[in-house]
C-alpha cells in the first residue's frame, strides 16, 4: 500500500546511533504539504467508510443506545443542590439548580457554539452560593477560559480569565473572587515555553484580568505547576506543586491574608502528598511515602520534623485511590482487584464501617464536606451507568438518589474478572463482559482494550457504545496492565520508564490468553488504545503482528524519541523517559512504533484516529505513523487515518462525535475482522 509522498533527509546521532526522520515536514499542521497529504489521506478515509456495509445500521443503533439520562453527582451549596444531566443526546451536559422540588437550568454549554464543540470543562461554587466560576474549552482544546455566572439571575458578569490549562478554582472565603492559575499569553515567550512559567493569581470580581494579583510563581523552576485551594477551615491557601505527570509533589501553604512567603511544608517531591483535611494546624494528607499502596498522615505544621507524623490509618492490602473527610470522618475509596469499596474512619483512625454498595463497579465522583451529615457519590459498571447514591450519617442509611433506564436489557450480558499470567509469571486481572452462555468456539469478535501508564486504574466504567458491541455477539475485554495504580504505586513503576516493555508484554499475554482458552481467534482478536493506550496498541502491533486481527489506534504518542518537544509532552519525561539521556535512548528506541516498522511487513489493519485540535498528543505523532506504515507496510497491509477536525483529545467531546467516531469503529472491525 505504497504512497508516493515528500521525504526529508533528515538524519540524527543519537549516543552514536543514527535515526532517520523523513516525515518530519507533517509536524507543521499549517504548511502546504501536510494540508495537501492530510486531504488526501482524508478522501482514502471516506473512500474506505463508503466501502462498509454495516455503518449506518451501527449508527441508527448508538444513537438509540445513547439515547439516556447521563447523571452526574450533586454538590450541596448552602441549602441548594446543583447537579449536571445530559437527557440523552445533548451534545454537552446541562447545569442544574435544585431549589427544593424546583430544578431550574443554571447553565446550558450546549448554548455556547453551535455545534456542540464548547464545553465546560471545571466549575467551581462560591460558598455563599452566589457565584458559580467555570471554565470552558473550545474544539477539545486544554486551554481553556474562565467565565462567571450569577446564579440567583443565571446571567454572567464581565470577568473573563483567559490562557489557562489544567486550573483549580479556589473560592476566597469572603467570596470577593477567586485564585487561578495560569500560563503566558502566547507570544509574550518562545513558543517552547508557552507551557512553562504556571503561576498562581488572585481574580478580584469585577475587575480586569491584567489587574490580577500574582500569588506565587517560581521562576527558576519553570515546569512546576500548581494547583491552587483554600483549607477547609478557610484559614489558609495551598498549592500542591508537581513536575509534568510524577506521581510525587510538593506541599506549599500560608496563612490567607498574610504578605509573607509560602511555607514549603514538602520540597522534596519523595512521595504523594494530596491535602484531605486540617484541624487549626493539624494538616492531614492521603500519601505512598513508605506504603506504595497508600497511608494516611497527621503533620502539625507547626512542628513539621518528619519524626513528628502520625499515622492515622495505616497500609492495607486494598490501595487507597481517594480519601475525603466528610461529617467529621475519613471516607475512604479502596481498589479491590480494580474496582471500588467504600470505607468508614473516625478521625483518629479507628475503623468505623464499610459501606454495602450493591453495584460492583466504580466510584465516579464523591461529594461532601466535613461538617455535612450527607455525602452524594456515582457507582458505574460495563453494564450500568451511573447510579448516584445519597448516604446519610446520621441513620446510616444509603438511598438511591437519581438512577438512569436504558433502552435496553442489560441483564442479557454479565461481566467476569479473570486473572492471566504475563510472561515473566505476574498475575494480571482482567474484565471480560459478554452475552450470557456466549459460546467459547474460539469464534467471537473481541474488542481488547488497555492503558498501562500514569498510574491510571481502568476500573469498570459504562459506555453505551460497548452495548452496541456485545448485542452484536462480541466481548469487550480491559486488562489492568502494569503502569496504572490497581495495586499502588509499585504496579506504576513496574511499567514505566526502563519497564515500560512489561506493559506490553502484559496485553500481548492478555492477547494470548483470550486466544488459548477459546474466546476468540487470531483474526478475530482487535485491539484499542487511545492517547498513552494509543501508543500501548501501536507498540503491540509493530512487536506482535501476527497476533492481531485489527487495531484500532486513538491519538497515540508514536514518536518516543521527539515526544518531549510537542505541548505538554515534557510532562511525561517522568513516566517515559527522554532519548536525550544516553541511559535512557536504548529503551524509548527499542519500543517507540515509529522506528520498529519493518520493510514489507504485513501489519494487521489499523484504524489510526486522531484530531486536528488535538493540543495534548499533536496529531503529527498519528501522520507520522500512518506515513511510515503506508510507505514500508506490505501492500496488502490496511492503513487508515481518521482525522477529525474541531476535535481535540476527548476533552468535552460533544455526544454527536461521539456517535460518529463508534460507527466507523464498528463498521472498521466488521469489515476487518473476518
Amino acid at each position: 500500500m505504497t504512497m508516493v509522498i515528500k521525504k526529508d533527509n533528515i538524519v540524527e546521532d543519537f549516543h552514536g546511533t543514527m535515526v532517520v526522520d523523513p516525515y518530519r515536514w507533517l509536524e507543521d499542521p499549517n504548511s502546504k504539504e501536510t494540508i495537501q497529504w492530510g486531504k488526501e489521506l482524508g478522501e482514502k478515509c471516506e473512500a474506505y467508510f463508503k466501502d462498509t456495509s454495516t455503518r449506518e445500521e451501527d449508527k441508527t443503533r448508538l444513537t438509540e443506545l445513547w439515547n439516556y439520562p447521563k447523571l452526574f453527582v450533586p454538590k450541596r451549596v448552602k441549602d441548594k443542590l446543583f447537579y449536571q444531566k445530559n437527557d440523552g443526546l445533548q451534545n454537552q451536559a446541562v447545569m442544574y439548580k435544585k431549589d427544593g422540588e424546583e430544578d431550574t437550568v443554571l447553565l446550558d454549554p450546549n448554548k455556547l457554539s453551535d455545534d456542540g464543540t464548547v464545553a465546560m470543562t471545571n466549575y467551581a461554587f462560591s460558598g455563599d452560593g452566589r457565584y458559580l466560576a467555570y471554565a470552558t474549552s473550545t474544539h477539545g482544546s486544554d486551554w481553556q477560559e474562565i467565565y462567571v455566572r450569577e446564579i440567583e439571575s443565571r446571567r454572567d458578569l464581565e470577568d473573563h480569565i483567559q490562557f489557562v490549562k489544567f486550573t483549580s478554582i479556589a473560592w476566597t472565603p469572603d467570596y470577593s473572587g477567586f485564585f487561578y492559575s495560569r500560563f503566558p499569553e502566547p507570544g509574550t515567550v518562545s513558543e517552547e515555553d508557552e507551557g512553562n512559567y504556571h503561576k498562581v493569581y488572585f481574580h478580584q470580581l469585577g475587575t480586569l484580568q491584567d489587574q490580577d494579583t500574582l500569588i506565587f510563581e517560581h521562576p527558576d523552576n519553570k515546569e512546576l505547576m500548581f494547583t491552587t485551594f483554600v483549607t477547609n477551615d478557610d484559614q489558609y491557601i495551598c498549592l500542591h506543586v508537581s513536575h509534568g505527570t510524577a506521581a510525587q509533589n510538593r506541599f506549599y501553604l500560608k496563612k490567607l491574608g498574610s504578605t509573607g512567603e509560602f511555607t514549603r511544608l514538602l520540597d522534596e517531591q519523595d512521595a504523594e502528598y494530596s491535602y484531605i483535611h486540617n484541624e487549626g494546624t493539624l494538616f492531614y494528607f492521603k500519601t505512598d511515602l513508605e506504603a506504595p499502596r497508600g497511608r494516611i498522615i497527621a503533620i502539625d505544621i507547626e512542628n513539621p520534623s518528619h519524626d513528628n507524623w502520625k499515622e492515622i490509618v495505616g497500609e492495607q492490602e486494598n490501595v487507597i485511590d481517594a480519601v475525603k473527610f466528610i461529617n467529621g470522618q475519613f471516607v475512604i475509596a479502596y481498589l479491590a482487584d480494580a474496582f471500588h469499596q467504600v470505607h468508614l474512619y473516625n478521625e483518629d483512625g479507628s475503623y468505623e464501617k464499610q459501606i454495602d454498595i450493591p453495584v460492583i463497579g466504580s466510584l465516579t465522583d464523591l461529594s461532601g464536606k466535613h461538617d455535612q451529615t450527607e455525602m452524594f457519590f456515582g457507582m458505574t459498571s460495563f453494564l450500568s451507568p451511573t447510579v448516584v447514591y445519597r448516604y446519610d450519617f446520621l441513620n446510616g442509611e444509603l438511598e438511591v438518589f437519581a438512577e438512569s433506564e436504558l433502552k435496553i436489557d442489560t441483564s442479557q450480558f454479565e461481566t467476569k474478572q479473570v486473572f492471566y499470567t504475563s510472561n515473566d509469571g505476574t498475575k494480571v486481572p482482567m474484565f471480560l463482559t459478554m452475552k450470557k452462555n456466549l459460546p467459547l468456539n474460539g469464534q467471537n469478535p473481541v474488542i481488547l482494550y488497555g492503558y498501562g501508564g500514569f498510574n491510571v486504574s481502568m476500573t469498570p466504567g459504562f459506555n453505551p457504545a460497548i452495548l452496541r458491541w456485545l448485542e452484536k455477539g462480541g466481548i469487550y475485554a480491559v486488562t489492568n496492565l502494569r503502569g496504572g495504580s490497581e495495586y499502588g504505586e509499585d504496579w506504576h513503576k513496574a511499567g514505566m520508564l526502563d519497564k515500560k516493555q512489561n506493559v506490553f508484554d502484559d496485553f500481548i499475554s492478555a492477547g494470548e490468553y483470550l486466544i488459548n482458552n477459546n474466546y476468540t481467534s487470531k483474526n478475530k482478536l482487535s485491539i484499542s488504545g487511545g492517547s498513552n493506550g494509543g501508543l500501548l496498541v501501536a507498540a503491540c502491533m509493530v512487536q506482535r503482528p501476527d497476533l492481531f486481527g485489527a487495531v484500532i489506534c486513538r491519538v497515540p504518542v508514536i514518536d518516543m524519541l521527539r515526544y518531549h518537544k510537542f505541548t505538554i509532552g515534557k510532562y511525561w519525561i517522568s513516566e517515559y523517559g527522554n532519548a536525550e539521556n544516553a541511559e535512557q535512548f536504548p529503551f524509548l528506541y527499542a519500543y517507540s512504533p515509529l522506528h520498529n516498522i519493518k520493510e514489507g511487513q504485513k501489519y494487521p489493519p489499523v484504524l489510526i484516529a486522531t484530531a486536528e485540535s488535538d493540543d495534548r498528543v499533536v496529531p503529527a505523532h498519528a501522520k507520522k505513523f500512518a506515513a511510515t506504515l503506508l510507505e514500508k507496510a506490505s501492500e496488502d497491509s490496511t492503513i487508515v487515518l481518521r482525522l477529525e477536525a474541531k476535535a481535540g483529545h476527548r476533552l468535552g467531546k460533544p455526544t454527536s462525535k461521539l456517535i460518529d467516531e463508534w460507527a466507523d469503529f464498528y463498521a472498521f472491525l466488521d469489515k476487518e475482522l473476518v
